[in-house]
């Protein structure tokens, strides 16, 4: 079975969509976990009102607002799903999504080397979210995807749920935000996924989505943002990629920098851009 997990935080008017795409899937072997993040909105009513439909199996928990990143732990540990697959509330999924996961999920699943499988996201009229070509079916971790084999644009990842109870979140205190790929790339240094060019997730990048503020995301939560850039500049890249880590680390960063073992003559070289972009952000 496959969990389908969506954090919401306000999102009441929006959240009909993805419900409704779940509703009209080819296969029915999933659960629906929704968490909701402090949301002040009318959201227990839309939820309790599909929840009474009983059209799918919906499961739903609510926490104070600490951000999605904590959500995500939250839905990990209430998962009854064997893959676990986040779907924000703004976005919806293809009626083939789950078939097609359940379907291909089975090479993989009984395979140690694989932490899951991804397909790609999409916008309404199907074009591939980031551009790129057909990259048919690889096989890499989330770091060599891009690096090795070129894939760009957005992709739709689907984890064994187990591996993602091995690689919770970290919490930083007052920080609501965390990047994803913390923990993508954490997962990357042991685990590869089946990457397969098939669209099953559609977006559409709302306002008041989180891509929307990223820059005043990561300002405000600058323990997170250090450890995802400082993670970032050690990890096996190409110079351009280290010292684009490097001023991105300088440029969301707060004392005290000695823990994160970024004081190199390679990263010091990326002190003053980063500081400079700093200052730029103010103005955002």
């Amino acid at each position: 079975m496959v969990t389908i997990f969506t954090p919401v935080f306000n999102r009441a008017y929006i959240i009909p969509q993805l419900y409704h795409s779940l509703c009209r899937q080819t296969s029915m072997d999933f659960e629906w976990l929704v968490v909701n993040d402090g949301s002040t909105d009318d959201i227990d009513d839309v939820i309790s009102s599909f929840i009474e439909e009983g059209k799918i199996n919906i499961r739903y928990f609510k926490q104070v607002n600490r951000g999605k990143h904590i959500a995500i732990n939250h839905g990990v540990n209430e998962a009854k799903g064997e893959l676990f697959f986040i779907v924000d509330s703004d976005d919806y999924l293809t009626e083939d999504a789950i078939g097609w996961i359940t379907e291909t999920s089975v090479a993989v699943m009984d395979d140690e080397r694989f932490a899951g499988l991804s397909g790609v996201r999409i916008y309404p009229d199907g074009s591939k979210i980031g551009g790129g070509g057909n990259f048919g079916v690889i096989d890499a971790n989330a770091i060599d995807v891009r690096l090795k084999h070129g894939v760009v644009g957005d992709l739709a990842e689907i984890f064994k749920t187990s591996i993602l109870k091995q690689y919770q979140f970290p919490e930083f205190k007052g920080e609501k935000f965390c990047p994803e790929a913390l923990v993508w790339f954490r997962i990357a240094r042991k685990y590869k996924l089946r990457y397969c060019y098939k669209g099953i997730y559609v977006c559409k990048y709302l306002p008041d989505g989180l891509t929307a503020k990223i820059t005043k995301l990561r300002r405000e939560s600058p323990q997170a943002s250090m450890t995802f850039y400082a993670e970032h500049f050690y990890d096996k890249m190409p110079l351009p990629w280290r010292m684009k880590a490097a001023i991105n680390f300088w440029r969301f960063s707060i004392a005290p920098y000695n823990k994160y073992k970024m004081i190199t003559p390679l990263a010091l070289t990326a002190w003053l851009p980063g500081r400079f972009m700093r200052i730029l952000d103010r103005n955002k």
